[in-house]
């Protein structure tokens, strides 16, 4: 956000934001407060909604620049494979990351014409602090492989990677989609034998 501050400012050119900011405040849902839904949902989805916003008038201003890129800009918006996998106890995290699915498809479609891309990556069990109690002891990885087919945690440079090639012009056709690097959570591990 401080960089999209500093573009706005200066009136710099902008050609890639990635909207990575999430947070969890977990709770049963009939003990979750207002505030902790209200938090999650505003850090994780209307944050989303406050970057995008602000590239796109900045990408519609400028237009593609050929000497940059053949898109005007590209938007990844960071998600999680909650935002198809339900999530038991944290269902404001999981709301907010449904959320940003759709809001990555329907942001997509709008500026598709403007030569504005519009992606998102969804992680898995990827090692770092929001969830080093998933992956800290030796007991606690070994429980979480059980959700991971590759049977092992994912690393940052995994995601940025990912990243990286969403904002290249070699993924340029690629526009509305969410490409899930999670070491195949989202095939549904529990189902390997017949559920």
């Amino acid at each position: 956000m401080l960089l999209l501050k500093n573009a706005i400012l200066k009136k710099s050119p902008l050609d890639i934001v990635v909207s990575n900011s999430g947070i969890q405040k977990d709770a049963p849902i009939d003990q979750m407060t207002v505030e902790q839904w209200d938090r999650v949902l505003g850090v994780n989805l209307r944050g989303q909604f406050l970057c995008a916003k602000e590239a796109i008038k900045i990408f519609k201003k400028q237009g593609v620049r050929p000497e940059i890129s053949c898109a005007a800009g590209k938007i990844i918006c960071m998600s999680s494979v909650h935002d198809i996998i339900p999530w038991a106890g944290h269902v404001n995290y999981a709301a907010s990351k449904g959320g940003v699915l759709m809001f990555m498809k329907s942001v997509s479609q709008e500026v598709a014409p403007h030569r504005i891309r519009v992606n998102g990556i969804s992680p898995g069990a990827i090692r770092t602090p929001i969830n080093h109690e998933a992956w800290s002891t030796s007991e606690a990885y070994t429980d979480l492989m059980r959700l991971i087919p590759y049977k092992r945690i994912g690393e940052p440079e995994e995601i940025g990677r990912t990243a990286v090639w969403l904002a290249s012009d070699n993924s340029d056709y690629i526009n509305g989609t969410t490409i899930y690097v999670d070491g195949g959570m989202t095939l549904y591990p529990g189902f390997e034998s017949g559920g």
